[in-house]
């Protein structure tokens, strides 16, 4: 026989369930304190100024295509 449930407490436990999805996701994202998210967001940029500093421009560069030929 199957077990007799009371479906407004299943209702409940269902959208406590949701919400507690929905928290750990909001969690996850607005976790952070305005310190860490301001020292995270300053590290991105030093690495990102670093990186384009380090950039080479391709317009500057000058090759010879024609120097990996052999020249008879």
């Amino acid at each position: 026989m199957a077990k007799i449930i009371n479906l407004r407490t299943a209702r409940k436990n269902k959208k406590r369930a949701e919400e507690a999805r929905l928290a750990e996701a909001n969690r996850a994202k607005f976790g952070e304190s305005k310190s860490v998210r301001r020292k995270s967001k300053a590290d991105q940029n030093n690495l990102d100024a670093l990186l384009d500093g380090a950039k080479v421009e391709s317009d500057t560069l000058q090759f010879d295509k024609g120097a990996d030929k052999e020249k008879d």
